[in-house]
């Protein structure tokens, strides 16, 4: 078990990676004075009885309503059960795991008034592998993720159901396992547990993380496709580059260039060769990855920025024992960040899926038509090109910006929305459809080349070559494609083809803890 000391305000995209592939978060022990000032800060407002929203007050269009002394406890733990009210199917535990931990980061900064006790539930939480059931829709965005985090905090005070290392179970019974009691939420507690934008960031994270392990791949499998076409490396020349000065464009055409080095497939064309210029899918690799690179790179600094950030209400000022009313719940900034990876992921299956129609045209590539020495008699590629063009169109249908719709909440009191949430959600289904199109381009682009043979691409991107063939063989005559196209994808997901190039790649969210 890795376990990530985890310093409140100041982890980076790493920690929070390892997180969400499984490692165990440990809070920097430097975080408990301000946590313990912060419950103070609660406690003496509590002593004093005046009214502070989500203490001693309703919530959201009921915060004018003033709450008995001898009624806190059940406030807090009422807004826990009435607001679990999400539906759909249940997070991944990595996100779930992953949302957990932001939540701890958050309110280990003390401006929540959460007591240190709290949050050392929730460290045993995660350190015993204690995840609730979070169903994953029924956030806006605004006032915070209310629903799926009130699924969590329902977990800890026992209601709902918990993933265990022996299974799903409820949520008391899971709790039992790491020694825990159903905790009793003091006040400002529950709302504090549900106040935030974690829900989005986790889902938007994770997207993330999957995301540089796909845009990675595409960029290497964009150089195979271009040796297999018998295209040209000179569009990667950095000359071209410097010049237009966009940072993600140069170190895009410097991967493709570097993938290329040596071929000696694009060594047998320099001369002789009738060709003015490549396809745009080929030619303008870099300008388009290259932007897709520093817009995923912009999305990964809102949503680092955010995972260290305070997102609930109100705040307590510990110096002063203030209860701010403010807005940080407003989960603009990740719903912004959402809209960018989503574009980016769009962009990325676009022009693949372009690189794989020009392989299967043989107006287009002197090679084979539909990549199959029998053409008629077999179809070859014909249908994973439009698989591919299937899965492009739903991209582009989901990558509408969410974060410019709104609906009113909460009787208007919550009268601006960022719809965070959907827009977080709907990336891992099209990341899936752009790995999806990615592991068709490298099927295609592998067979291309096979029809150079003997003649041999460049050393990294025969490894790559190498690899496809170890788990899926040369297509001779029509067969059933689905488990080809399951090995293709599993290799793009699981960063195998990135790992055997042996060439150091752009990177979004740096390098592996």
């Amino acid at each position: 078990m890795t376990v990530i000391t985890l310093k409140p305000g100041d982890a980076t995209l790493a920690d929070w990676r390892s997180i969400y592939r499984g490692a165990v978060p440990k809070l920097d022990a430097s975080c408990r004075p301000a946590v313990e000032r912060s419950a103070a800060a609660v406690a003496r407002i509590v002593a004093q009885g005046k009214p502070v929203y989500g203490i001693n007050t309703g919530f959201g269009k009921l915060a004018s309503v003033r709450i008995d002394a001898a009624d806190l406890a059940r406030l807090q733990r009422n807004i826990v059960l009435s607001h679990a009210a999400g539906v759909g199917e249940p997070l991944p535990i990595g996100i779930t795991r992953l949302m957990m931990a932001l939540k701890l980061a958050s309110l280990a900064q003390g401006a929540s008034g959460i007591r240190p006790a709290t949050l050392d539930f929730l460290e045993t939480m995660l350190a015993h592998e204690i995840i609730p059931v979070v169903p994953s829709q029924g956030s806006v965005g605004a006032s915070g993720d209310l629903a799926p985090l009130a699924h969590m905090a329902a977990a800890m005070i026992g209601v709902g159901d918990v993933e265990t290392p022996q299974g799903r179970m409820p949520a008391r019974q899971g709790l039992a396992l790491a020694g825990l009691e159903p905790l009793v939420l003091a006040p400002k507690e529950g709302l504090a547990l549900l106040n935030g934008t974690q829900f989005s960031t986790a889902v938007a994270l994770a997207a993330l993380f999957e995301a540089e392990v796909v845009f990675q791949t595409a960029l290497v499998v964009g150089a195979l496709t271009t040796d297999a076409y018998r295209g040209t490396d000179a569009p990667f020349d950095p000359r071209i580059h410097v010049l237009r000065k966009h940072q993600g464009q140069i170190e895009a055409a410097d991967a493709l260039r570097n993938l290329m080095a040596g071929s000696a497939l694009r060594a047998s064309h320099l001369e002789n060769d009738d060709r003015v210029q490549d396809p745009y899918c080929l030619r303008c690799q870099p300008q388009v990855m290259g932007a897709c690179l520093d817009l995923l790179r912009t999305a990964a600094r809102f949503l680092g920025t955010e995972a260290n950030g305070v997102s609930d209400n109100p705040l307590v000022m510990a110096e002063d024992g203030a209860a701010l009313s403010g807005g940080n719940f407003h989960a603009e900034p990740v719903a912004f960040a959402a809209d960018m990876i989503a574009i980016a992921l769009c962009e990325i299956g676009s022009i693949a899926e372009r690189r794989i129609a020009m392989l299967i045209d043989p107006a287009l590539s002197a090679l084979p038509a539909f990549l199959t020495p029998n053409p008629g008699l077999n179809s070859g590629f014909m249908i994973p090109q439009v698989t591919a063009a299937a899965l492009v169109s739903e991209n582009k249908q989901k990558a509408f910006p969410a974060s410019v719709d709104s609906i009113p909440t909460s009787a208007n009191q919550e009268d601006h929305v960022s719809m965070s949430a959907h827009g977080a959600r709907r990336l891992l289904p099209m990341l899936e459809n752009t790995a999806a199109v990615v592991a068709i381009e490298l099927l295609a682009a592998a067979q291309a080349c096979d029809f150079h043979a003997p003649m041999r691409s460049s050393v990294p991107l025969e490894a790559v070559r190498a690899t496809v063939r170890e788990r899926v063989p040369k297509l001779e005559d029509d067969r059933y494609m689905h488990p080809d196209l399951e090995a293709a994808i599993a290799l793009v997901r699981s960063g195998a083809i990135t790992a055997v190039v042996g060439i150091r790649l752009p990177e979004i969210t740096g390098a592996e803890a």
